[in-house]
């Protein structure tokens, strides 16, 4: 398997949780980004990074480095991918891809890395799905397309991270529904009484 470096975006406003750090809320006695992390650092031999805007000593104890965003305006996760494309390249020599993950997604599948890689072909970007749903900021992108990214966002205004990966091509590794969705994600309050009884449930399954 190829080096990779995780990335989490957790730069958006979270207009729908009320504003905030979503990622800081709290779910069955820690937060979603300590969910999240726990997932995904273990999967990474490169290390994770976070994508995050503001004031980075609020993330204190985070295994890794807290990437602002390189345009102004919360432009979306387009700019959390280019700054951690970015962040590999000046740091981290060896790495070939960086894997993005949403910040709001704590049911993570622990083969998630390994089954991307494995999918490595022709396409330029591998993207996860579940289901009949394809999850844009899950994926697995490769540094060769650092500067093609920030010529569409920066130069170009490309905000849709789905036409981005539409103009290069994806292959797609889908994983099963069944119990729950691992890449669940947390929006709406509702979606974190959901999320807390699903961690319940899995918790107890796990003895």
């Amino acid at each position: 398997m190829p080096p990779v470096l995780g990335l989490i975006l957790a730069g958006g406003l979270a207009r729908r949780m009320g504003g905030g750090d979503k990622v800081l809320l709290p779910l069955a006695g820690r937060t979603l980004l300590e969910r999240v992390t726990e997932r995904l650092a273990p999967q990474c031999a490169s290390g994770v990074a976070l994508s995050a805007n503001g004031d980075p000593t609020r993330f204190t104890g985070f295994p890794g480095p807290i990437l602002p965003d390189g345009v102004p305006g919360h432009p979306g996760p387009l700019a959390g991918i280019l700054a951690g494309l970015d962040h590999a390249a000046a740091f981290h020599p060896n790495v070939e891809y960086v894997a993005s993950v949403s910040g709001d997604a704590p049911f993570l599948p622990h083969d998630l890395i390994a089954r991307l890689a494995a999918a490595r072909d022709k396409a330029a970007i591998v993207l996860a799905a579940s289901g009949e749903r394809q999850h844009y900021t899950v994926a697995l992108w490769p540094l060769r397309l650092r500067e093609d990214l920030r010529a569409a966002h920066v130069e170009r205004g490309e905000r849709r991270v789905g036409g981005f990966i539409e103009r290069h091509g994806a292959t797609v590794v889908r994983w099963p529904v069944s119990r729950f969705d691992p890449f669940h994600n947390v929006n709406t309050p509702d979606d974190l009484s959901a999320a807390a009884s699903l961690c319940e449930e899995i918790e107890e399954a796990a003895g």
